[in-house]
């Protein structure tokens, strides 16, 4: 799901330039690199649900060249234990984040800027507080745990809400995890990543976790 900058606040020049080189190497992306990206996310994500089985997670509709694939909230949804709520995003004018309910396909509708959004009752934005695992786009994210979004801070204020102990986790492509992203003090970071060929990877400053395995694999919960 993207973020979108408030023009009257716009972002750090570096943040800006990251953000064209990064959004330019997605749109390079073949059509049959998207979705075998696309799977090797998904079973990796679905693997870590089994494993922490939470009562409550958020997702979102990737749109575009984002990593996960637009069926994304289906195979969370399929995943997930029946009483289990998969809550996603909805954008509000703030550029702050609701969230509601994911029951199926048929319960997205289109929302402004190309985006999907779930129908149903919004839930306020604290609804994420209760949420065992937390998964967020981003364009690039460090090894300190901070992400580079689109430039909104829509992601950045709904995890400011999130107890520190929370599963938080980046979906990105290969090359997004990287030494270091522009940040500010308004950033907040994730405890992991999700690349296609790296797997889920813990990472070392991110609040609550310990070392990052040097390579491949680690294990978060």
């Amino acid at each position: 799901m993207p973020e979108f900058a408030d023009e009257a606040e716009g972002p750090h020049e570096a943040k800006r330039e990251t953000r064209i080189t990064l959004l330019a190497h997605r749109r390079a992306l073949t059509g049959a690199q998207r979705a075998d990206a696309a799977a090797r996310v998904q079973a990796e994500l679905v693997a870590l649900v089994r494993r922490l089985r939470p009562t409550r997670m958020t997702g979102y509709v990737p749109v575009g060249s984002e990593p996960g694939g637009a069926d994304l909230p289906a195979v969370l949804r399929a995943v997930l234990a029946p009483e289990a709520e998969l809550l996603l995003p909805v954008l509000r004018d703030d550029l702050d984040l609701d969230w509601a309910v994911y029951t199926d396909s048929a319960s997205l509708v289109a929302a402004g800027r190309g985006l999907r959004e779930p129908a149903g009752p919004r839930l306020g934005r604290s609804a994420v507080v209760d949420a065992q695992l937390v998964v967020v786009p981003a364009l690039a994210v460090d090894h300190r745990g901070l992400r580079l979004g689109r430039g909104g801070g829509s992601y950045d204020r709904a995890l400011a809400r999130v107890p520190v102990s929370t599963v938080t986790v980046a979906l990105l492509h290969d090359g997004e995890l990287v030494a270091q992203v522009p940040a500010q003090p308004h950033d907040r970071p994730v405890r992991a990543v999700i690349t296609p060929a790296g797997g889920l990877r813990t990472l070392a400053e991110a609040p609550g976790v310990g070392p990052p395995a040097s390579a491949g694999r680690s294990r978060v919960g």
